[in-house]
């Protein structure tokens, strides 16, 4: 499998987490066994350009923090992960986290998406079969 991760460099702050968002994307590309092969690329974005990105392909309006856009098969993935760092940033604020650490759940979430995961919408979101194995991927992440 190969990862692409751009646009670190408008973020210096998340300069070290370069590895760990590696070994993020990786990892949960690795919890499909039937994957064969692909290609994922990961992008840090502005929230401007994440606005953008949420009216242009998704008819949503203002920014969120990660979007994820899958174009593979059953034997292989090709997919966008989109991050917005100051969106994240701000929801980690809220959650008592790490700029770091709401990186990588958002790495793992969209990589998730590319490869077929999918979670309702509202309050059944964070108590579905998605959710906990995001959670638990970045447990063994951070060897908790």
């Amino acid at each position: 499998m190969i990862v692409h991760l751009n646009g670190l460099d408008g973020w210096p702050e998340l300069e070290n987490a370069r590895d760990s968002m590696l070994a993020a994307a990786r990892s949960t590309l690795g919890t499909n066994p039937r994957l064969e092969e692909g290609e994922l690329s990961i992008t840090l974005v502005s929230d401007a350009e994440m606005t953008s990105l949420n009216g242009e392909w998704l008819d949503r309006t203002g920014s969120t923090d990660v979007i994820a856009f899958s174009l593979g098969s059953a034997d292989s993935v090709l997919g966008d992960v989109y991050i917005a760092p100051d969106t994240a940033g701000r929801n980690a604020s809220g959650l008592g986290v790490d700029l770091t650490e709401e990186i990588l759940r958002l790495v793992i979430h969209g990589t998730l998406h590319v490869v077929g995961h999918d979670h309702p919408d509202g309050p059944d979101r964070d108590s579905s079969e998605m959710y906990r194995l995001q959670e638990e991927l970045l447990r063994s992440l951070e060897g908790r």
